[in-house]
């Protein structure tokens, strides 16, 4: 620790950055509390956080990959809902995970404790280096597109400003997790109300018109000559990153109030709104929309609103920018506690295990995708990486869920107050492979490049953790970084 913040004096007197110990020795800020992060995520703040997560632009724009894939609206449906199905599966696995093993961490965490710190590392590794700063950046470009639109209507958005426009709301969303986890989660909620108001306005008048017998394109729904049963596989594929995000949670379990109950519960009312929001949304698309205009529309509920609302329609692309924005915001809430608790497991340096003295935030972990995003997205090829990377996202949660299993063998008398049917587990994990199998099926040179790019965490864990005796320029270059940082961030270890 710094000597900056181990001057307290025992007495309980004041530091010169308004710190101070009290006579145990343990630090405190100026109101008394200990620094640390407190358990401030409620049952609804974590229904906020899963929400706000999965429900990101793709539903508002492009939710044509299912239908384009199973050949027909009804067929679509029925995807729709197994995908919400399969995922809940998942999310139950994931419930078990978070409350026997009540460390922050998600992926990360359970990988480490099923099968060891080199695989987690290798997790880490392909997060921090590639998977993160590209999913960051894609969703902060979308806020950055659809923010300007009703500004620049009806021309195109210059490039240039969306990536500044882009810039802000990264640096907004970064700014606003280090200085309060309240009210971060307070506007993660707000966030998340405004996302299921533009799923109502969509909803609504969508039922409207199917109660008015608005139903000519659900005739025919279950056409089995346009039903593709090769492409199911790639319409589920589609179905199940629509879904992608109900995970979240388990990566703050450490600052959830009451986990055993508030996790289990949080997920599975998030994953039953989320399927009937998705689901009606869709049929809401069918009743003035066929499937031919719908897989033409480059936005699909802007092609919805004209249709029926009129100029109304302008404001469809402000809710789909808070929608990413809320996206953006929740999950950088929950990934900085992955890297949070990889410092604090000796895989980063250290500083980025510190609380900030006064905000009671893990100041250096919320920062840490901050540059490589920011370099991503005015140098990089973002979607390159992410056809690289993305079938990682299902290779290490199928991992998981894996472990999940191997522990139910290897540790049985773990304390498991949440225990799912042993069949969930089973037919997620297979779920989880039989997309990694398609990715590589499907796309065999970029899943490879992805591959070697997640390989590239074996030399870097040996070099940077494994072995005791580093070479002393490299020991005096992370000793250097620690401290620098820790005194510009203004931070110290949590305590206890």
């Amino acid at each position: 620790m710094s000597n900056r913040y181990a001057a307290a004096g025992k007495d309980g007197q004041l530091s010169g950055d308004g710190t101070q110990a009290d006579p145990g020795g343990e630090l405190q800020d100026k109101d008394g509390r200990k620094v640390g992060l407190g358990k401030k995520v409620t049952l609804l703040r974590g229904i906020s956080i899963i929400i706000g997560i999965i429900i990101g632009a793709g539903i508002f724009i492009s939710p044509k990959g299912i239908l384009k894939h199973s050949g027909s609206i009804g067929m679509s449906l029925v995807v729709w809902i197994g995908c919400g199905v399969l995922s809940l599966f998942g999310a139950l696995s994931y419930a078990e995970l978070g409350t026997c093993i009540k460390k922050s961490g998600g992926h990360y965490t359970y990988i480490l404790e099923a099968f060891g710190p080199q695989m987690a590392f290798i997790r880490l590794w392909a997060e921090l280096i590639a998977i993160r700063p590209a999913a960051m950046a894609v969703i902060s470009l979308a806020f950055g597109q659809y923010i300007l639109e009703p500004l620049f209507m009806p021309c195109a958005v210059p490039p240039m400003a969306v990536k500044l426009a882009t810039a802000i709301g990264i640096t907004s969303v970064m700014y606003l997790n280090s200085m309060s986890v309240t009210w971060t989660a307070r506007i993660q909620i707000v966030l998340t109300f405004c996302k299921l108001l533009a799923m109502g306005v969509i909803i609504v008048p969508g039922m409207y018109q199917l109660f008015k017998g608005e139903t000519k394109n659900f005739e025919n729904a279950f056409d089995m000559d346009n039903v593709n049963l090769s492409g199911m596989p790639l319409a589920f594929y589609s179905g199940m990153y629509a879904y992608a995000g109900w995970f979240y949670l388990n990566f703050v379990t450490e600052e959830v109030d009451n986990p055993e109950r508030t996790v289990p519960l949080a997920i599975c009312i998030s994953m039953a709104i989320v399927t009937s929001c998705y689901v009606l949304t869709n049929v809401a698309y069918y009743t003035v929309m066929s499937a031919e205009e719908l897989l033409a529309s480059e936005a699909v509920a802007v092609t919805f609103a004209e249709k029926l609302m009129g100029n109304f329609s302008v404001v469809v692309p402000l809710f789909v920018a808070l929608s990413c924005f809320g996206s953006m915001n929740g999950s950088l809430f929950a990934l900085s506690r992955m890297f949070y608790v990889a410092s604090r497991e000796g895989h980063l340096p250290e500083v980025f295990s510190m609380i900030h003295v006064h905000k009671h935030t893990p100041l250096a972990a919320v920062l840490i995708l901050y540059p490589m995003t920011m370099l991503l997205l005015f140098l990089g090829d973002i979607y390159s990486l992410l056809n690289f990377m993305s079938f990682l996202r299902w290779l290490f949660i199928g991992v998981v869920v894996l472990g999940l299993i191997y522990l139910r063998y290897t540790k049985p008398d773990l304390p498991r107050p949440f225990k799912v049917p042993l069949f969930i587990p089973v037919v997620f994990c297979l779920t989880c492979f039989f997309m990694v199998f398609l990715s590589l099926y499907s796309d065999p040179v970029n899943t490879g490049i992805g591959f070697a790019i997640s390989l590239t965490g074996i030399p870097a864990y040996y070099i940077f953790i494994y072995f005791n005796h580093r070479p002393k320029w490299l020991q005096r270059a992370l000793d250097c970084f620690n401290r620098t940082l820790q005194i510009l961030l203004v931070v110290v270890p949590a305590e206890e």
